[in-house]
């Protein structure tokens, strides 16, 4: 068996154990956020494993499936047939051992294997047990909880994609990630309120209600207006110019947010297409609401004017003059972009390369990375009566 590595500093999180019973992104997501601040997370495999572990292609060096990978680095693996007497049993002590539980099975059943938060209260009454479901314990129990469906049913392909092409989804499964981030901030609560009363907490996250609370001002819009929005493609809503536009070479985003940044646009253009000054006094585009009003023309006459030279030429100057504007990469040039920047963002354990945690803090209480993601039942024979070290 593979023990923990010891760690030269200290993480906020050390001596937390979480016993994770989640598969797949929304509930690894978190648990690896957990991790990577410290936390003992171990991860509750079916003999199969994680259903990520067969998402092939890609693979890493090692063969590993890189979905799978991405999210289950600084985890110690168990594999346990919770079907069997044996298994369940070792579940159970682990579950009995933990600081924080978190699972992501449909409704009922974890309650089935003994596992629910009433069982585990018995147990261990100052666990904190996050439940991470699609659509709720209550109306939504039957229905599945995948990223995809959710993205439909939640309104958010309503409002992405071309306006006059089918609805979209975005090109990752968003909704898991935005849930996972929810997860943690529940359990980091939860754990808050422990420390005051001594007693452990119910976490409940679901999919839908994270993307409708992720759809910020189009809900608010909605709900002010009794109107839905519809696709604007890579238009905003309440803000013109902001969008994608193509250049001599290829595209670039523009995200003009007020008057001033509209008026240094409009000089560097005129500098290139001489038509390109009589924006600044055309009325039409004087104000960002009117820019709204008439984005259509606007964005004629923008085109016009950035063909004129590469994307990068511009990207530079607006930058320089205060006009954010940016390269639309693919996700290579992303990654190479934020290590241009400085910002570390690719994080090598042996085979494995994944994105650094996002979240920074200082010295010792920054995110560490240990381990790669664990092969499967790689920790077994633990002994989960003891505490997390």
């Amino acid at each position: 068996m593979s023990e923990r590595p010891e760690a030269t500093t200290r993480g906020v999180l050390d001596g937390l154990r979480v016993a994770d019973f989640s598969r797949v992104l929304a509930g690894p997501y978190a648990t690896m956020t957990l991790a990577d601040f410290g936390a003992d997370v171990v991860k509750i495999e079916p003999p199969a494993g994680d259903d990520t572990r067969h998402w092939k292609p890609p693979v890493d060096a090692s063969g590993m499936a890189t979905y799978f990978g991405s999210v289950n680095r600084n985890k110690r693996s168990v594999a346990l047939d919770l079907t069997t007497d044996e298994g369940l049993a070792e579940a159970r002590r682990l579950a009995a051992s933990a600081d924080v539980v978190i699972e992501n099975f449909r409704p009922g059943v974890m309650a089935r294997f003994g596992l629910s938060y009433d069982d585990l209260r018995e147990l261990n009454p100052r666990a904190v047990y996050c439940s991470i479901t699609g659509f709720g314990a209550g109306e939504g129990a039957a229905l599945a909880g995948y990223d995809l469906l959710v993205q439909a049913v939640g309104g958010l392909m309503s409002i992405t994609g071309d306006p006059e092409g089918e609805p979209a989804k975005a090109g990752v499964a968003l909704v898991d990630v935005l849930c996972g981030q929810n997860a943690v901030s529940g359990i980091l609560l939860a754990l808050r309120e422990r420390d005051r009363t001594g007693r452990g907490q119910l976490v409940e996250v679901n999919l839908l209600q994270s993307l409708l609370s992720a759809l910020t001002n189009q809900a608010a819009s909605t709900l002010a207006t009794g109107r839905a929005p519809r696709r604007l493609g890579n238009a905003h809503p309440s803000i013109a110019p902001y969008a994608v536009f193509p250049a001599r070479d290829r595209d670039l985003v523009i995200a003009v947010g007020n008057d001033k940044q509209f008026g240094a646009l409009v000089r560097l253009l005129a500098e290139a297409s001489p038509s390109a000054a009589s924006l600044a006094d055309d009325e039409r585009y004087a104000t960002n609401e009117a820019r709204v009003a008439h984005r259509g023309h606007l964005h004629a006459e923008l085109e016009a004017a950035l063909a004129t030279a590469p994307a990068a030429h511009w990207v530079a100057a607006f930058s320089a003059a205060g006009v954010p504007a940016g390269l639309v990469n693919d996700v290579a040039e992303a990654i190479a972009f934020a290590d241009g920047l400085g910002l570390e963002p690719v994080v090598e354990l042996g085979h494995s390369r994944t994105v650094a945690n996002p979240i920074g803090l200082r010295g010792e209480a920054s995110p560490r990375y240990l381990t790669p993601p664990p092969a499967l039942d790689e920790h077994a024979g633990a002994d989960w009566r003891e505490a997390a070290e």
